[in-house]
């Protein structure tokens, strides 16, 4: 879900004695839990890491205790669970609409064609047309990318209900090409994450902590050695 309906008054009264960083932490959990449709996952470390918020590890305990409940499948939130139930009846009974309008047109359609010599001849041909210009227009496996990730991606972009269009791919690989990354990588993480898309500023804090993580090995090798060294040095004398 990529927009929810937001009550500043309503908001403004539950929160007016959390501190600064307690209440950006609220906003950013609530945004995380429309996004993504889901409880918020128990461990604490990988909520930080999700929102952002690494070392604010106290404030997520405070919000999450206050104003969500633990379940076995993660941190709910109830008056968020009501608004995705009502936005998901909204657009069921949007879908039942657009078939019966759809059925409508198909019954139609064949009235038509029943009382028109040659218009199933006419017909046939334009539903292969239609088919046709369907399928032209369908974005192909971009190049260096293998055809199961593709395939995944795309079932991906379904269950969101996003199309994918060549103006996205192309959003998603000038993102991948600031990141350093390949396309195929952007969408593997995309699928992995349960992202819609990719931005580089999403995945620039990870790769300063692989970095950092790597020099704080390097270092500590060298250290290692060194005192190896100094070791075998006394030992000598």
């Amino acid at each position: 879900m990529h927009y929810y309906q937001f009550n500043i008054g309503d908001y403004k009264s539950h929160t007016e004695h959390l501190s600064e960083m307690e209440d950006l932490t609220y906003r950013r959990l609530l945004d995380w839990y429309y996004l993504h449709e889901s409880p918020i996952p128990l461990d604490e470390a990988e909520v930080a890491r999700q929102i952002r918020m690494r070392s604010h590890s106290d404030c997520i305990a405070v919000v999450l205790r206050e104003y969500f409940e633990r379940t076995d499948q993660g941190w709910i939130h109830h008056r968020a669970d009501k608004e995705l139930a009502k936005a998901g009846e909204k657009s069921h009974k949007a879908s039942e609409s657009a078939k019966v309008r759809w059925n409508r047109q198909k019954d139609a359609n064949a009235l038509q064609t029943q009382s028109e010599g040659n218009t199933t001849h006419n017909t046939r041909h334009i539903t292969q047309d239609t088919r046709h210009n369907i399928k032209a227009t369908a974005v192909a496996t971009p190049k260096g990318v293998s055809q199961s990730v593709w395939d995944e991606f795309i079932a991906h972009r379904k269950s969101k209900k996003s199309k994918v269009t060549e103006l996205v791919i192309e959003g998603i690989i000038k993102e991948a090409n600031k990141a350093g990354w390949t396309l195929e990588d952007a969408l593997k993480e995309i699928i992995v994450r349960n992202w819609q898309s990719f931005k580089a500023d999403w995945v620039k804090e990870d790769a300063a902590q692989k970095f950092v993580s790597k020099q704080q090995a390097l270092e500590a090798r060298n250290d290692e050695v060194a005192r190896q060294w100094l070791a075998s040095k006394r030992n000598q004398t």
